[in-house]
């Protein structure tokens, strides 16, 4: 693999990466990811620690997703014109510094401060996830993709229930901390294992931004996949934004460790990455991408079927949580996969593109899943959430099966 030096990967990609490698650049990503999520079970005790007023306490989270966005716009398609390696320890030392800022932080706006540029910073793993594609020959490439995206989701999953136990123990401060410290050691390893990847594109920065509106008219596969992935995620931001008040509240009565572990159990349908993977690479996409908004549609559909509140209705709201990640997670492989294959010297910026597109849909998700929680309780909620993945299925029958 250290042979694949100051060259484009798809000269000469071999067929797959090593067990190692695979791993390592799959932690990089869950543990990089993680950093976006950290500080959402923790609202209260920051909040109530810097002296922010519970109006502004969702600047938290909303400057977090706000800086993530930049650097999916304007970060992520660097690595089309960068040495992909440098760039990638560029960008996490800046998460990491930001990650280190929040600990510290001792007034609302520093630590808001931190948040914006942790979003930023964690933009990171958009460059690994085409970095990895690079690496290995188009039939495997899924599966590739999958392998690391695995490690993406279950960093995403475990962000939270793991804030929520260091937090039980220790000031929240330490959470960022013991991240920073992560963090660095993930660095060194990755300066010393990840071979060079320098791109060819031959465009300045400015024109590299242009480019992507065209990218956009141009390529309709990417606008389908990304409007795919915007209503799934929409559903999946919606789901975990309001279950956690859904299983506090008088029905359910759950504790902040026993919410944790119903995260926790959610993180299963992190498997499904590599799944997904492998049955793109089999040609298999078209009924794969349908057959995971049928299983977002199907979890918000369980949860109705037992009284609120009793034990039959946890089991169910907990496979629903496992259901919904699996197909969240399947769709977003599916659709990375897709878009990778166009080309490899504009592959991060489609990459941007695709996860710029997405989370703006979970933005919207979480947003609109919270508003319509306080005003019409889980039921108001998960028919927003249900029609989600209905929209994506219907807009899905105008696509050929020869369309990926």
């Amino acid at each position: 693999m250290a042979t694949i030096t100051a060259v484009d990967a798809a000269q000469s990609p071999p067929a797959s990466l090593s067990p190692s490698m695979t791993f390592l650049l799959a932690a990089a990503c869950g543990l990089i990811a993680a950093n976006l999520y950290y500080a959402q079970p923790l609202i209260g005790l920051i909040s109530s620690s810097l002296g922010l007023t519970p109006a502004a306490a969702g600047l938290i989270v909303t400057l977090t997703q706000i800086g993530y966005g930049l650097g999916l716009l304007l970060i992520v398609p660097l690595g089309d014109l960068f040495e992909n390696r440098r760039l990638i320890l560029v960008i996490t030392g800046l998460g990491t510094l930001a990650v280190v800022a929040a600990g510290l932080a001792n007034t609302p706006m520093q630590f808001l401060a931190a948040a914006l540029f942790i979003g930023i910073g964690s933009v990171a793993v958009q460059i690994i996830v085409p970095y990895a594609a690079h690496m290995v020959a188009e039939e495997h490439r899924g599966a590739t993709v999958g392998n690391v995206m695995s490690g993406l989701m279950v960093g995403i999953m475990l962000a939270r229930p793991v804030s929520s136990f260091i937090a039980e123990f220790l000031p929240w401060h330490s959470v960022f901390f013991i991240s920073a410290a992560v963090l660095v050691a993930l660095m060194v390893v990755l300066g010393r294992a990840l071979p060079d990847r320098v791109p060819k594109t031959g465009l300045g920065y400015g024109a590299l931004l242009t480019s992507m509106g065209r990218l956009v008219v141009t390529t309709p596969i990417l606008r389908r996949r990304a409007l795919y992935q915007a209503c799934l995620f929409g559903a999946f931001s919606l789901f975990w934004t309001t279950t956690p008040l859904l299983l506090s509240g008088p029905e359910f009565g759950l504790s902040q460790g026993q919410i944790a572990l119903f995260a926790l159990a959610g993180a299963a349908g992190a498997v499904a990455a590599p799944i997904a993977g492998r049955m793109a690479d089999r040609g298999w996409s078209y009924w794969a991408s349908r057959a995971a908004m049928a299983s977002v549609a199907v979890a918000f559909l369980i949860t109705h079927i037992a009284p609120t509140g009793s034990m039959l209705a946890l089991v169910l709201l907990t496979f629903a949580a496992i259901l919904l990640d699996f197909g969240v997670t399947t769709n977003l492989v599916l659709g990375q996969r897709a878009i990778f294959v166009l080309g490899p010297e504009y592959r991060s910026r489609l990459n941007g593109l695709y996860m710029a597109t997405f989370f703006a849909g979970g933005a919207i998700g979480s947003a609109v899943g919270a508003w319509l929680y306080a005003d019409g309780g889980w039921w108001a909620a998960s028919t927003f959430g249900l029609a989600l993945p209905l929209t994506a299925l219907a807009y899905s029958l105008t696509e050929g099966r020869d369309k990926g």
